[in-house]
């Protein structure tokens, strides 16, 4: 009876003891998958020609993801709705070769909002948003190839300095074109065409001079006005006094006119 009992039970914790492994391994696989879930929405990782890719392209995205693997080597954040891209939004990708941010919102870029990317980076894609100017500043220090086209721009100094500060990407530059500008003329133009004829930071600075002029010739003149009134109003005071003193007795006219003659003096 013993024995047959001991034969029934071995089976029995046999049976258990591998449920027990086998939920033991389901925990650890899902320990290692975990990762993987915290993935926005409609992003995910893959290898393309040995690099290491992060694929967000039209996930419906409002901001720039934080669990991207900091180990991303071309990161395309395409066909989504960011509006903005912060300070430091992308620190945290020491690797990044590529980055395509084309076909969002984008209307403002935060001075710094590329830093830490100036070394690796070498190709930035941010055409067909709603950029209108952007401070040079953002890209310092950045050598990829940027692509600034199809976008709503302002031609004026700015957007001069900032072309000159970037490396533009290969057939891009005929996309630059003014959306507005400081000379209306130049509306509906390629940027790069405008340039050629125009040096907007040479208006500017002739601009601000003849401002400068006008409000140092503003300022003379009120001088010049003051003194002359000044001058005016001291003389008619000393021509009333001096119709007041003939009006006087002659020994107090004469003592009064010689007072009044050292305080003119």
């Amino acid at each position: 009876m013993t024995a047959a009992r001991g034969v029934l039970l071995c089976p029995i914790t046999m049976g258990l003891l591998l449920q027990t492994l086998f939920f033991l391994l389901l925990l650890l696989l899902g320990s290692c998958l975990h990762p993987a879930t915290a993935f926005p929405k409609g992003c995910y990782p893959s290898e393309e020609e040995g690099l290491k890719t992060f694929r967000c392209s039209n996930a419906q995205l409002t901001e720039v993801p934080r669990d991207i693997p900091n180990d991303t080597n071309k990161l395309y954040l395409d066909f989504n709705q960011i509006p903005f891209l912060p300070r430091n939004a992308f620190r945290d990708l020491p690797l990044l070769l590529e980055l395509d941010l084309s076909h969002n919102t984008i209307a403002r870029i935060e001075t710094g909002a590329f830093q830490g990317l100036a070394e690796h980076l070498h190709s930035l894609d941010l055409s067909s948003n709603r950029l209108v100017s952007v401070s040079k500043d953002t890209f310092s220090n950045l050598k990829a190839k940027v692509n600034l086209s199809n976008n709503p721009w302002l031609c004026d100094c700015r957007l001069q300095e900032l072309i000159q500060a970037v490396e533009l990407a290969a057939d891009s530059s005929g996309g630059i074109v003014c959306d507005s500008s400081t000379q209306e003329e130049h509306v509906g133009k390629a940027f790069l065409q405008v340039i050629a004829d125009t040096d907007f930071c040479n208006v500017y600075k002739k601009t601000t001079d003849i401002a400068m002029l006008v409000t140092m010739f503003g300022w003379f003149a009120m001088v010049i006005s003051y003194l002359v009134y000044y001058v005016r109003q001291n003389q008619e005071d000393a021509r009333r006094h001096l119709e007041y003193l003939k009006s006087l007795p002659s020994k107090q006219r004469r003592s009064e006119e010689s007072s009044t003659i050292s305080t003119v003096v």
